[in-house]
């Protein structure tokens, strides 16, 4: 019997399957799909997709835009409305009917006309009729994305099975006008996954543009302790910043289906199977909107800054646990031939907590099973990075913060970071526990040059 396929192993084991339908004209020339989770957008999408509108028209040709708008059957009956009406939207500017038959307000008129008047091509599916709406008990975006980017596959599929991409996009996040000739020309060089730049939105109020500017360094701060400590995971794990080859996305067995979080494991999985790039030459620009839809992230950042005590959100990771993971790190790449005890002795040298998590983490057993099954070095070290991978890592850290190293103050923290990694020392007038809004934006520009 006939081997199936990636392909078609996927579409039979993994995927969302057939249920959902995707509504558009039919188009077959495109290299790469932009894929949209909408839930009660319809007062930011547009703005959107109106973003991608003016990108180059020969991108916007060579790219199809798919828009997933969705909620859970038990979604509030508000939810439910907007999406309604996102879809009518949708719908007039894939048929190309008149936007004369909605009351909208000027604003939006000219979004919709931006979006009409472009080369884009356009579709959506529809996760939020009676019947097609998420199941209950399935995730959220997550499943949202996995809808989408299952989709796209398919499409790629008889599009562009060799050099497409599949790049995943939030509707409240806005590109740049060579956004999407960027990806298509990365992807055309056989790079199997890549996340871009990205830099919040401003608002307008002073406070939430402290907020968003505390939460954007926290971030960037993450990735700073990870490059010293010279982890394989240091990079940004954000949704609206993804893209990734067919080939790879088949590879780690598609998006996942969590409400939250599913951004960072999804880039931990391809993570094992290859390399992540990083485009530098777009950015992307989500929103630094207040949200309660997840338990954490962006929005439940913003929503806890604003919501109490701003003071408190001033703190990171002590740099001692990223000197305490480079530590251990450098230590298994010394030590690749050697017994688990005697790692384990050298770790408690490290920090005798260091021991104890390793031993929690059942350490011991796993060192063990791939020294048992692996024999060149090179291999060896692969088994153990997927083993120790950007989950486990977060857990370490997380732990030592818990038992030996609280987090500390943040610009402290920012200043012995940037000590260790030989960085330029931070403004001398950075003074006081917390400084200007002036300072901390400066600050946050030098950190989106360098991570």
């Amino acid at each position: 019997m006939k081997k199936r396929s990636a392909f078609d192993d996927y579409l039979h084991t993994y995927s969302v399957g057939e249920k959902w339908k995707l509504c558009a004209v039919p188009d077959q020339n495109f290299s790469q799909v932009v894929v949209i989770p909408a839930y009660a957008e319809k007062d930011l999408l547009f703005r959107t997709l109106a973003s991608l509108a003016v990108n180059v028209p020969d991108a916007l040709e060579n790219s199809f835009i798919l828009c997933v708008v969705n909620h859970k059957e038990d979604s509030p009956a508000s939810v439910m409305e907007n999406n309604k009406i996102t879809m009518a939207y949708l719908n007039a500017l894939i048929r190309r009917k008149s936007l004369k038959t909605f009351q909208l307000t000027k604003d939006v008129t000219a979004l919709l006309q931006c979006i009409s008047d472009s080369k884009m091509k356009l579709g959506y599916i529809d996760a939020a009729s009676r019947g097609y709406e998420i199941p209950r008990n399935t995730g959220g975006v997550g499943m949202a994305r996995k809808i989408g980017m299952d989709m796209a596959l398919r499409l790629l599929e008889k599009n562009a099975p060799q050099n497409g991409a599949i790049v995943s996009l939030d509707a409240d996040t806005l590109v740049e006008p060579n956004y999407l000739s960027v990806v298509r020309d990365y992807f055309r060089k056989n790079v199997k996954t890549a996340i871009m730049a990205y830099a919040h939105q401003m608002p307008e109020n002073p406070a939430e543009q402290a907020a968003i500017c505390c939460y954007e360094i926290f971030l960037r701060y993450w990735v700073l302790g990870l490059r010293y400590a010279k982890s394989p995971w240091a990079f940004h794990s954000i949704g609206s910043t993804m893209a990734v080859a067919p080939q790879s996305y088949l590879a780690v067995r598609g998006m996942n289906k969590r409400a939250a979080g599913e951004d960072f494991y999804f880039l931990n999985k391809l993570a094992k199977v290859g390399r992540i790039d990083y485009i530098r030459e777009t950015c992307v620009h989500p929103s630094a909107r207040v949200s309660t839809r997840v338990p954490f992230g962006t929005g439940k950042r913003i929503e806890r800054f604003l919501a109490g005590d701003a003071a408190k959100e001033y703190y990171l990771y002590d740099p001692q646990i990223f000197s305490i993971l480079s530590g251990w790190l450098s230590l298994v790449h010394r030590m690749i031939d050697r017994d688990v005890d005697d790692i384990l002795m050298e770790a408690k040298r490290i920090h005798p907590a260091l021991k104890a998590f390793l031993e929690e983490a059942r350490f011991p057993l796993r060192w063990s099973a791939i020294r048992r099954n692996t024999k060149d070095q090179e291999t060896l070290l692969n088994h153990f990075h997927v083993w120790f991978d950007g989950f486990r890592t977060l857990k370490m850290i997380n732990y030592f913060s818990r038992v030996a190293y609280p987090p500390v103050d943040m610009f402290s923290a920012l200043k012995r970071i940037f000590n260790l990694l030989d960085l330029p020392a931070l403004s001398p007038e950075v003074a006081e526990d917390i400084p200007s809004l002036g300072e901390q934006m400066e600050i946050l520009r030098f950190l989106r040059t360098i991570t």
